[in-house]
């Protein structure tokens, strides 16, 4: 959680807490006491019976062994402060979070339990899960775009089959603006959605570009999602593109004030077309969705 600073390991049948476990501790680069240190994101490991916490201001990535509560192994990875959001590579064995106020993305080897690099991107970097693909040239990447720029890094994640272009940035698109939170792709999918809600310009947060993967140096599509949504009030910011199971349909959030009119908007993933519109008084600032 991020107050108070603290994870909770729960039963995953009924919620309920099993133990509480606190986050304070020393900073990684200055090895100052930090009070408050949040938790900015948890994954599940694929290799063990453990939890990736990812806590923000003491730059550290806890590996929580829950197979014995009672006597509770944590491994603590050092890497760059500031975590913030992240997510796993194509083969699921590595962990990339972004450290976003140190523009950096730190990648973690969840097999081997160790730090495996730490890489320089753009301005603020903010993923969500980021964007998993294979890349024509440099093998299986994995992107994300940035709150301070607007660019897109694509980072290679594969040592073993691509070991002179694993863990760098291999190539970096251009998008719209600053201000991107999530960007989304789906192995069934040919392209690569980028928002921008909290760019400043109303048509930037109100639109989203979308990349095709078979043709990356071209200029990316803007599709004027706020407009689809047909709300005339408010920015209409498109936050957090989600597909649905089989990939075919790509689900946008238009996210207004509390007291303005929201949406979903549903696009046909394959023509870049409108399919529908989701209202209802109950979507009141919607964010997230899940499949």
């Amino acid at each position: 959680s991020y107050w108070p600073p603290q994870f909770v390991v729960m039963n995953g049948d009924t919620l309920e807490p099993i133990k509480v476990v606190s986050t304070r501790g020393m900073t990684v680069d200055t090895q100052e006491y930090h009070p408050e240190p949040r938790v900015a994101s948890i994954v599940g490991s694929h290799y063990h019976p453990e939890f990736v916490v990812n806590v923000k201001e003491t730059g550290k990535i806890q590996l929580v062994n829950y197979s014995d509560l009672k006597n509770l192994q944590i491994t603590e990875i050092e890497s760059e402060r500031f975590l913030h959001d992240g997510g796993l590579d194509l083969s699921k064995r590595y962990f990339l979070v972004a450290a976003n106020a140190r523009d950096t993305i730190a990648v973690v080897d969840l097999k081997e339990r160790k730090l495996a690099a730490l890489i320089k991107v753009g301005k603020t970097p903010h993923p969500g899960r980021g964007a998993n693909f294979v890349h024509p040239k440099f093998g299986p990447v994995w992107a994300t775009g940035h709150l301070g720029d607007d660019s897109i890094s694509l980072i290679a994640t594969d040592p073993e089959k691509y070991p002179q272009f694993a863990w760098k940035v291999v190539q970096t698109l251009s998008g719209q603006g600053g201000g991107s939170l999530f960007i989304k792709t789906h192995p069934n999918s040919k392209n690569l959605w980028v928002d921008t809600p909290l760019n400043p310009e109303p048509s930037i947060a109100s639109s989203v570009a979308v990349f095709d993967l078979d043709n990356l140096d071209k200029e990316p599509q803007v599709l004027p999602i706020g407009e689809w949504s047909g709300i005339s009030e408010g920015v209409r910011r498109v936050v957090h593109p989600e597909y649905n199971r089989d990939g075919t349909e790509v689900w946008f959030s238009v996210w207004n004030a509390k007291n303005q009119e929201s949406a979903i908007v549903i696009v046909d993933d394959k023509t870049r077309k409108l399919k529908t519109v989701i209202k209802d008084k109950r979507l009141i600032t919607p964010t997230g969705k899940s499949t």
